[in-house]
């Protein structure tokens, strides 16, 4: 008999946007700079953001992988769906959703958290996180500029890459298949 995972109830956090659904999306999915509502990191893929392609999410130094996981699916611009783990953290990864509705002149923007070990410190960071992606992100389609928490996290970036663990540098976490799962492949 199999132990089966003690998951957390899935966590939705709800935001709405003033902004057109195209323009929230293309701020969401962005690969080519550093994303304020994701702590300053950047997100690097090589396959593009397509089901069963390898992404991570790096500081902007490019030496740190800060979080890996695979995309599950991508449904521009209503949906896109990826595992999530953390290179600081030693628990299994949870599975991550944004969803985007067009309502009122706006979007409508859900952050979905599920299948995280309950307690586990990765759920604890992951629902902590919810209100800061989202408030954001909001500020960034809106404004054009992110909320005072995310500037502040940028400007941190250079001091935070001081302290990450020698686990997380990024060539611990290549962007390669292991061809019987499609999961990441952790090297070390």
């Amino acid at each position: 008999m199999t132990d089966q995972p003690n998951y957390a109830e899935k966590s939705v956090h709800r935001t709405f946007i003033e902004a057109p659904i195209q323009t929230v999306w293309s701020i969401l999915v962005a690969t080519d700079k550093p994303l304020p509502f994701f702590f300053g990191s950047i997100c690097d893929t090589t396959d593009g953001l397509k089901p069963g392609a390898q992404m991570r999410m790096v500081h902007p130094n490019r030496k740190i992988a800060m979080v890996v996981g695979e995309v599950l699916a991508f449904e521009p611009p209503y949906r896109y769906s990826h595992t999530f783990k953390m290179t600081n953290l030693k628990d299994d990864a949870c599975q991550v959703t944004y969803e985007l509705r067009e309502k009122d002149g706006g979007t409508e923007f859900d952050l979905i958290i599920e299948r995280a070990i309950e307690g586990s410190d990765l759920h604890k960071q992951m629902i902590g996180a919810q209100e800061f992606i989202a408030k954001n992100l909001k500020s960034l389609a809106e404004k054009g500029k992110p909320a005072f928490s995310g500037t502040m996290v940028t400007l941190m970036g250079p001091l935070m890459a001081l302290f990450a663990k020698k686990e997380q540098r990024i060539e611990h976490w290549p962007l390669e298949r292991d061809s019987s799962d499609l999961k990441l492949v952790k090297e070390g």
